[in-house]
């Protein structure tokens, strides 16, 4: 079918929203009528070069949620008409990683970023002049229709709006596992939370419900700062630097039991001064995403060793989708999870550009796109 989507043809070059002709479902595939698209700075990394991309023209966008409308041989788990999420990272339930359960590192992840169908390995997304197109975690949700794997998508109540539903496919499910599931948050724990943008504020409502006794912000701008005391952080400060003293004073000199990084783009240099921030025996969780050719960290390797600081790589917060995406829909309907107030500003697909920008100047916690008829 002919539509739209929002193609990136070089690095630090615009979205560009450009007619494309996706393809039909085939074996274990289904086509989804696209609602809700949420914008995540990992998709702003593949602009920047910070996520190298084989070949160009890309189609963006890996977190969303909408409508299934056809459905190809042999599909097990969906039918027309459901609600689902689209989960950024597939799982397939049967390999090594995904029966020991850990889904978020199922082995079908090893071919996100080639364009190449789980299916069949053929590109099911071509542009106007016949270029093959390589979709953002083999999803592209910068577009009102897909062609993806059952294994990529997870049935959602149809209850749940779509707007936060979106949200759960990427940003909110992995900063919420970045406290519960890889750093472990537990009642009464000191907690830091580095970068409040959209990971960054699930990763501080998850460690609140966690019981939590203080949760401390740390971001540079002023807005995400009064936002994240909105949503249960006790203090907030504008960088790590800022912060270390009070924090000293606020645990008796012990520090914080937790440090988790979600902001925007890593930096090595960042390492050094979080772990200082990290109490002797705690753990610092990096979550934050950094280039991929990056290989410098700073950090002081004598106090890290004696004082048992340990330091941990995190993707998709550590979860199991399946779970835990119709999980989090539900603290959100019980009223444990706030994910209305994270979508900041909602934008058309033809706003893109002004939406990744807004993102870089700090206005949103999330910013999304809801499609309409003109979009598609």
């Amino acid at each position: 079918m002919k539509t739209k989507g929002a193609l990136l043809r070089g690095i630090n070059e615009p979205w560009s929203i450009e007619e494309i002709e996706i393809g039909d479902p085939r074996g274990g595939e289904v086509q989804i009528r696209m609602e809700v698209a949420g914008m995540c700075h990992s998709d702003h990394h593949i602009v920047t070069g910070a996520t190298p991309m084989p070949s160009y023209p890309v189609m963006g966008g890996h977190e969303g949620a909408g409508v299934v409308t056809k459905v190809g041989p042999g599909v097990k788990t969906l039918k027309e008409g459901d609600h689902v999420v689209l989960s950024f990272i597939p799982s397939c339930g049967v390999c090594d990683p995904c029966s020991q359960g850990h889904q978020n590192l199922c082995d079908l992840g090893m071919g996100l970023l080639t364009g190449e169908s789980i299916s069949d390995g053929s590109f099911r997304i071509q542009t106007a002049a016949g270029e093959n197109v390589i979709p953002m975690c083999l999803l592209g949700t910068f577009s009102p229709y897909m062609t993806v794997h059952e294994t990529s998508a997870v049935r959602i109540d149809e209850s749940i709006p779509f707007e936060v539903a979106a949200l759960v496919g990427c940003g909110v499910t992995t900063g919420w596992g970045s406290s519960t599931n890889v750093a472990q948050v537990r009642a009464g724990d000191t907690v830091a939370i580095v970068g409040v943008g959209g990971v960054g504020t699930a990763a501080l409502q998850g460690a609140v419900v966690s019981g939590a006794r203080h949760v401390i912000a740390i971001d540079p701008v002023a807005f995400k700062r009064e936002q994240a005391l909105k949503f249960g952080a006790t203090h907030a400060y504008a960088s790590l630097e800022e912060a270390i003293v009070p924090v000293m004073e606020l645990t008796r000199g012990t520090m914080a039991d937790k440090v988790i990084l979600t902001m925007g783009e890593m930096d090595g240099a960042v390492i050094d001064p979080a772990l200082t921030l990290t109490a002797k025996g705690g753990t610092c969780v990096v979550t934050s995403m950094g280039r991929m050719s990056d290989m410098d960290v700073k950090m002081n390797l004598f106090l890290f060793a004696m004082l048992q600081k340990t330091l941990k790589g995190n993707v998709f917060g550590g979860s199991n989708p399946r779970h835990e995406i119709p999980m989090l829909l539900d603290l959100y309907t019980s009223g444990q999870l706030n994910l209305q107030d994270m979508i900041t500003t909602t934008y058309s697909l033809g706003q893109i550009n002004d939406g990744y920008q807004d993102m870089l100047d700090g206005k949103n916690i999330r910013g999304i796109i809801r499609y309409t008829d003109a979009d598609r």
